[in-house]
């Protein structure tokens, strides 16, 4: 049997479901006092899967989101209401998902080097904004921005923050909070999951020497940049031309480089000052701290593949807070999910950068095994690459080029030509060059 009896037939997510199988959801639903007394034509446990499933087809309302789960099922198919779905969501919580996510949230088990440096995993953190429905409870809670023109924003908004592991983009830890609760705040709370043997990196914005102190205090090392004109004393040089420093309590290691992109274009170059907890330079080099940093990218490509690849730069669906935490870690669920399918899929064969795997292909091909629920159960023959990992394996994508230019919209809101300066869109060979730069005595 590839489905579950009964009315819980329509609980799955395709193939996705062997990475939160039944009995995961049922100890979630029997955790958090959700499980139904009785079994209704809806149970518990197939709206978690509706839920989840609400994520993949975002561009649907939930009846359809639902004759997507039966179609591959044999007659007779329930046919709820959009009212009864509505009830049955209501009735779920928010608390089932964030539990489940809890339990699913962590970095993906893998041999791929690209999540290690000298031993260490390479974390990054940084946060977003989100849209949320414009009704009168989200607008009680999640309020709009205020615009420079005098205005307010369209729609109200939240913010994430999230905790990656670089490589794999798999979620550590993630928060999110109505926009006056600032990125440094949301930071302090990822803390918790800041682990001895980890390397969080990190742009100028978490530079502050609070923040700094409260994220060394986990014994998590850091490498974060921090704006060029900022004062720090010089108490050591060493050979590689970087030096010690100290900020507040926090004993730190200051290197300064001067990084130069050159393409066909010509040749770009930009000053950076990275601030980092490893001491020793010579276990850890200036140089390789430097070209590393390039990493902290990876989170920009994650909110990538969240809010346009999965959302599709729609506004979140739900039209009160309750509704919005569901959906929010029904959204961090499937994001792990379909990570975590490309790491096995990656996994499989040795030296595969993790990079390589499309997320647009394992989201398609997701979306297919519910069509067809299929997949759902594994067979006597275990395959651990399944239908999503074969797709991706099948697509790879060419190796990571080298980033030339800061983050910048690169599509107008307008469908008419946006006013000034042309953005150049295109591509080029580039080549970087690092030069470490010792401040004069």
């Amino acid at each position: 049997m590839s489905v579950a009896a009964g009315v819980f037939a329509a609980g799955h997510l395709g193939e996705l479901t062997r990475l939160v199988p039944f009995e995961m959801v049922d100890d979630v639903l029997a955790l958090t006092r959700r499980a139904q007394s009785r079994i209704r034509l809806l149970p518990a446990r197939v709206v978690v899967y509706l839920v989840l499933a609400s994520v993949l087809f975002g561009d649907v309302g939930y009846r359809q989101v639902w004759s997507r789960l039966v179609s591959g099922l044999p007659a007779p198919r329930v046919s709820p209401s959009a009212s009864a779905l509505r009830q049955a969501r209501q009735r779920l919580g928010p608390a089932p998902l964030r539990v489940l996510f809890d339990l699913l949230r962590g970095p993906a088990a893998t041999t791929a080097g690209q999540t290690r440096w000298r031993g260490m995993l390479l974390t990054v953190l940084d946060g977003t904004l989100l849209v949320v429905a414009d009704s009168p409870a989200n607008a009680a809670r999640y309020t709009k921005q205020r615009l420079l023109t005098g205005g307010c924003s369209g729609y109200p908004q939240l913010r994430l923050s999230a905790l990656l592991t670089c490589g794999t983009r798999s979620v550590i830890d993630a928060v999110f909070n109505p926009v006056s609760v600032g990125e440094l705040d949301q930071a302090r709370a990822l803390a918790r999951s800041l682990r001895p043997g980890m390397l969080l990196l990190a742009d100028r914005n978490y530079a502050g020497a609070d923040l700094l102190t409260t994220l060394a205090a986990t014994g998590a090392d850091l490498l974060i940049r921090c704006k060029n004109g900022r004062r720090l004393p010089i108490l050591r040089r060493h050979h590689d031309g970087s030096w010690l420093s100290r900020i507040g309590a926090l004993t730190i290691r200051v290197i300064e480089a001067q990084i130069s992109i050159t393409t066909a274009a010509g040749t770009r170059t930009g000053d950076y000052r990275l601030l980092t907890t490893l001491l020793d330079p010579h276990h850890h080099p200036a140089a390789e701290l430097v070209r590393l940093y390039h990493e902290r990218w990876e989170i920009e490509t994650a909110y990538l593949e969240l809010k346009s690849s999965i959302l599709g730069g729609r506004v979140l669906r739900s039209r009160t807070p309750d509704g919005i935490d569901q959906e929010i870690h029904a959204l961090l669920i499937v994001y792990q999910l379909l990570h975590t399918a490309m790491v096995d899929a990656t996994d499989s064969r040795p030296g595969l950068d993790p990079d390589r795997a499309s997320f647009t292909t394992a989201l398609n091909t997701a979306r297919d095994q519910v069509v067809h629920a299929a997949g759902i159960i594994t067979g006597t023959v275990i395959d651990l690459i399944g239908a999503i990992g074969a797709a991706v394996l099948d697509n790879l994508l060419p190796d990571r080029r080298t980033r030339t230019k800061t983050r910048m919209i690169k599509r107008s809101n307008s469908k008419y030509q946006a006013r000034g300066p042309t953005i150049d869109r295109r591509s080029y060979r580039a080549t970087t060059s690092i030069d470490i730069i010792s401040p004069d005595p």
